[in-house]
């Protein structure tokens, strides 16, 4: 049997160049993570993705940011920043609950 590599740096990086090429357009995201779904195993690599979708990037045990703020390794796409309005928190959820 051949066993998988987890790789959840290579998963990140692939989330957010595509993420960051939307802009602001959270319907294409949405579009894009659909689908990316099986190709990216998004199953394997729930963990990362609620991080990077929620927290901007990924996470070390205990919360801290394994990014160093470095803007290379986040996304744009972030639930944090967005506008502090029912809409806007409502359309982020959308694209994450997929």
């Amino acid at each position: 049997d051949e066993k998988k590599k987890f790789e959840p740096t290579v998963f990140r990086d692939t989330i957010k160049k595509s993420l960051n090429e939307a802009g602001n357009d959270l319907e294409a995201k949405k579009k894009f993570l659909d689908a990316a779904g099986s190709r990216l195993d998004k199953k394997s690599y729930a963990d990362t993705l609620f991080d990077i979708l929620v927290k901007k990037s990924m996470l070390a045990p205990g919360g801290t940011r394994i990014d160093d703020n470095d803007k290379t390794k986040m996304t744009n796409h972030c639930v944090f920043f967005a506008d502090e309005d029912h809409d806007a928190i409502r359309n982020y959820a959308q694209v994450s609950k997929d």
